[in-house]
């Protein structure tokens, strides 16, 4: 029998795997169907939610009393297509299967989506931060990602919601995530890379130093605006950093439902079938949607309470960690430290700001 740990708050996360277009550089378990297949997902999403404990009668999950879910996550996929009567159901799935206090409800939407009368209704049904997928504001490498949008768009669409009184986006100002991008052998991207291929832009991409650069560029511009790093991608405004995804690095329970969505229990973590079709299938048959399930050892444990724990700026209890897990790292951290890899201030252990691009290799030496 799975139990969460004992916490206050739980953290809900929706998958929705529908996208009107598969960008190059992904390799996510998305896909592009027709809009009719949209209803009998968010039906079988909010029986799962609704059926959770039945559902889950694989792992066995166990919800103690007095767990409140105080953020939900809607991600894809790109879930700003649904209608916003279907993510108005799921909310209410949510709400009456769950003791709610939500104070961040987050909607990934794409900029071409933003519709002023549909984001009414998202402010309507409890939605109160947009995640906006930009990738970037030049034309021309939007159009080599097989992105639908353009720069046009995203200011449209920031404007509307402004308009209808979202006060936290995650585009200017609030809060602003950048990421090193990766390229993935999966996707076609990737594919075209690794024939020596010109489509998409291939021969183009720019190499990790320079990547590196951009990063720094990113670290410096955004703190000359205002903007606090609180982890190694996410920057935000005093006050506006995601809550949701702070359960993620800090290793606090929540659950996940929809296709390939993923739970952690805090000893145990399991993901539900990718594939849409499957997963409609197995909850519509009153069946769990559980498709694996991975006990989180102390050893385990220990790799990510470094691994997540020091991606966010803040850093580590380090004599917590030390005690919790039986370790010393007294002397690698020396040696890590004489080469101004790492940064210890009373019992918190941090990577230097700008160390964090070679994160990796400095845990993995700790782990050594």
């Amino acid at each position: 029998m799975l139990q969460f740990r004992a916490m206050a708050k739980l953290g809900v996360y929706i998958q929705v795997p529908f996208c009107q277009t598969k960008c190059t550089y992904c390799n996510f378990h998305t896909g592009v169907v027709p809009a009719r297949r949209f209803a009998p997902y968010v039906e079988a999403v909010c029986r799962e939610i609704r059926s959770h404990s039945l559902l889950r009668g694989a792992p066995g999950v166990s919800l103690p009393a007095g767990l409140t879910v105080d953020s939900v996550y809607i991600g894809g996929g790109t879930p700003s297509l649904l209608e916003p009567r279907l993510l108005g159901e799921i909310l209410q799935a949510i709400r009456n299967s769950f003791s709610c206090a939500l104070d961040e409800v987050t909607l990934e939407a794409d900029p071409e989506t933003i519709e002023a009368e549909k984001a009414a209704d998202w402010a309507a049904s409890g939605i109160n931060r947009i995640s906006f997928g930009v990738q970037s504001f030049i034309d021309d490498e939007l159009k080599s990602a097989g992105r639908r949008h353009r720069a046009a768009h995203v200011y449209q669409g920031v404007g509307m919601l402004r308009n209808l009184g979202f006060a936290n986006i995650s585009l200017s100002p609030e809060h602003v995530s950048t990421y090193i991008m990766e390229i993935d052998e999966g996707s076609r991207l990737g594919l075209e890379v690794l024939e020596g291929g010109s489509r998409y832009s291939a021969r183009e991409l720019p190499n990790e130093e320079l990547m590196a650069d951009f990063y720094a560029l990113a670290q410096r511009e955004l703190r000359s605006a205002g903007y606090q790093q609180y982890e190694i991608s996410n920057w935000a405004k005093p006050g506006f950093p995601s809550r949701h995804n702070l359960k993620y690095w800090r290793r606090e329970p929540y659950l996940g439902f929809g296709a390939g969505a993923h739970s952690f229990s805090g000893t145990e973590r399991w993901a539900n079938v990718h594939d849409a079709a499957a997963y409609v299938a197995s909850v519509s048959a009153g069946q769990s949607a559980v498709e694996s399930i991975d006990t989180v050892t102390r050893e385990l444990a220990f790799e990510e309470e470094l691994f997540l724990g020091l991606r966010q700026l803040a850093g580590i209890d380090l004599r917590r960690i030390e005690r919790q897990y039986g370790v010393d790292l007294e002397e690698k951290l020396l040696h890590l430290a004489s080469r101004g890899m790492v940064e210890r201030e009373g019992n918190m252990l941090r990577l230097p700001a700008d160390k964090l691009s070679v994160s990796n290799e400095i845990i993995v030496e700790l782990l050594r």
